[in-house]
């Protein structure tokens, strides 16, 4: 059984069964999981800390308390379960997750099931283009295939490079030919594939615009009926679209940008919580805290002083 919020603190569990192939942007990052992982600088351009491919089987557990920078998931086998919306979800194969920074990520891979997935962890600098935007989807599907073979052409490349830097002897199944060059197109198409699900070409320009323009005016007191005036749909237009583009309601939505910028809020400045509900359009500070801690599992004040102490 999934452990509730209360019950979660920063983990990184792998277990003996799980297999991971990892490309770091450099050898700084000492942690004991990357030790061994080759280092490719082009990631830096896209501001990646790392990435890479893993076969998970439990007790693999990761949490983080206060991840720092984006996070990117997408499923190629059997299924894990994640933490999104404050709700523990399944995340099978043919499915992606964008989980922005400042919020709390869990993951987790159930018992005699596989979980094979593909990350892409981004640093905590401010991108020149937002990865996540207001109108990116959170959970929804996504081929993995393109990305994954991606992945395995740069952890390749990477791993005769430094084979060959050390003198090593170069493994046979690496590419004949290594070169910068051959990462950089490695590095472009990850990169690429990130983005058509982070912002996704199909999705209607009216939604976009519009979640967008909510996004900078999160302390006005939407209703269903104002969203869908906006762009001028109907109510049930509206909600049609949002639902089948971003998995979930207008006001779910809606509820989904306050909770996710109230997050940010806590974490990276001292405002006080009555300011910080008006903020994000909570004019009675008692309900905000208790929608925060629906959607998060914490008051206010516990993810600040957690993610404070994280």
């Amino acid at each position: 059984m999934s452990k509730t919020h209360q019950d979660l603190s920063e983990t990184h569990i792998l277990g003996e069964a799980t297999t991971q192939k990892v490309v770091r942007v450099d050898v700084r990052d000492r942690r004991e999981w990357l030790a061994k992982a080759p280092a490719c600088s082009a990631l830096a351009q896209h501001r990646i800390a790392h990435l890479g491919i893993c076969e998970a089987q439990s007790p693999y557990n990761i949490v983080r308390m206060k991840q720092s920078g984006t996070y990117f998931m997408a499923c190629y086998g059997g299924e894990g379960r994640i933490l999104v919306d404050g709700r523990w979800q399944r995340c099978r194969a043919g499915m992606a997750c964008l989980l922005p920074p400042h919020l709390l990520n869990a993951f987790h891979a159930v018992p005699s099931k596989p979980w094979n997935f593909v990350w892409v962890r981004y640093q905590a600098v401010p991108e020149q283009r937002p990865l996540v935007s207001a109108s990116s989807p959170v959970l929804a599907k996504f081929d993995p295939e393109p990305l994954r073979l991606a992945m395995l052409g740069l952890h390749a490349e990477c791993v005769r490079s430094q084979a060959e830097s050390t003198g090593d002897k170069v493994p046979s199944s690496a590419p004949p030919t290594p070169a910068p060059v051959a990462m950089h197109h490695w590095v472009e198409l990850v990169q690429t594939y990130v983005l058509r699900f982070a912002q996704p070409w199909q999705m209607d320009d009216r939604l976009s615009r519009l979640w967008e323009k909510i996004a900078h005016r999160l302390g006005e007191p939407w209703t269903l009926s104002q969203l869908a005036q906006e762009v001028h749909m109907s109510e049930e237009h509206l909600r049609r679209l949002t639902t089948q583009q971003l998995g979930r309601s207008p006001m779910r939505q809606l509820t989904y940008l306050r909770m996710r910028h109230a997050a940010e809020l806590l974490s990276s400045t001292e405002d006080k919580i009555e300011s910080i509900a008006l903020a994000v359009g909570y004019h009675n500070a008692f309900v905000f805290s208790t929608t925060f801690k629906k959607w998060t599992g914490w008051r206010p004040s516990e993810h600040r002083a957690r993610t404070h102490r994280a």
